[in-house]
């Protein structure tokens, strides 16, 4: 005989509330641990997750205890309510009365649209917070500023070459410089003409640049990784004897190379897109129609 038989309906319930409590502890670690370090959103929802599982989890042991000690149930009538829980794969307690000839395969299926149903949840949130941030209000802006166009944002890789490799995206087949001729043709321009640029570079004090820190910084321009700004393409409007427009949000779009006739390479300027900071995107035909109109 085991020791729940020999134990009056109280203390056989407390005994099951006990492995219930346990089973629970063990699952909400698991759901801790299964929270990417650093992630908020998912912190978040696995916080709410928890204490709507440890709630719905007190809220049943109350009533059910509640039951025994208003008498409103015999001990054969618990001994018939426990006989009817059984223990499901996350050791929690579930009534087998409710589900009766529920196999396997059905078990896995209901786990999977619960797991489906908890991630459209997350989703969802993050949808909704996302379109509050400064990145979707400043991408808005973009695309309706390319939009009247004919034109939308082709992504560029986040490397820091993402003004050349922007603007190399754009050049002609035939005349198509690679990203790192483009640096050192950059490079080069901004070096023979250096009183043209070296009064808008400044150290960390604030003074205008030596000629020691104008030269590193025109050897830096050749390395692969180094970010460049409105300088650079300043500078390769003259190498590539052709317009720069830049777009951004909130602000007139920025015309560089005007002096020159021909067709503009035309880039998105994004502030908010990256974390570490700006960002540079070509743009290309919002559609195959648009595509020998699009850009001016």
């Amino acid at each position: 005989m085991s020791a729940e038989e020999t134990t009056g309906p109280e203390e056989q319930l407390r005994h099951k509330h006990r492995r219930e409590k346990k089973a629970l502890q063990a699952e909400v670690q698991a759901l801790k641990k299964s929270v990417p370090k650093g992630d908020r959103k998912k912190e978040k929802a696995a916080k709410s997750k928890i204490a709507e599982m440890e709630q719905s989890l007190s809220l049943r042991h109350a009533q059910e205890l509640q039951m025994i000690c208003s008498g409103n149930s015999d001990e054969t009538d618990l001994s018939s309510q426990l006989s009817s829980v059984s223990v499901n794969n996350n050791g929690l307690a579930e009534d087998t009365k409710k589900l009766p000839g529920l196999s396997k395969a059905q078990k896995k299926r209901d786990k999977k649209a619960a797991k489906a149903r908890e991630y459209s949840k997350l989703c969802e949130a993050a949808e909704m917070e996302y379109s509050k941030s400064a990145r979707y209000q400043e991408e808005q802006a973009i695309n309706a500023i390319l939009s009247s166009m004919h034109l939308k944002v082709k992504q560029v890789k986040s490397d820091g070459d993402c003004l050349y490799s922007a603007v190399h995206d754009q050049l002609p087949d035939d005349d198509r410089l690679t990203v790192f001729e483009l640096r050192v043709h950059t490079s080069e321009h901004i070096h023979r003409n250096k009183m043209d640029f070296i009064p808008f570079l400044t150290n960390q004090n604030g003074d205008q640049f030596t000629d020691d820190e104008f030269d590193k910084y025109c050897s830096e321009i050749q390395q692969q990784g180094v970010w460049g700004g409105q300088l650079e393409l300043r500078a390769l409007t003259h190498v590539l004897h052709t317009p720069i427009h830049i777009v951004q949000a909130n602000t007139p779009t920025v015309i560089l190379g005007e002096e020159y006739d021909t067709k503009p390479i035309i880039l998105s300027y994004h502030r908010h897109e990256l974390g570490l900071g700006e960002h540079y995107n070509s743009v290309t035909a919002l559609n195959d129609a648009d595509a020998s109109n699009a850009f001016p």
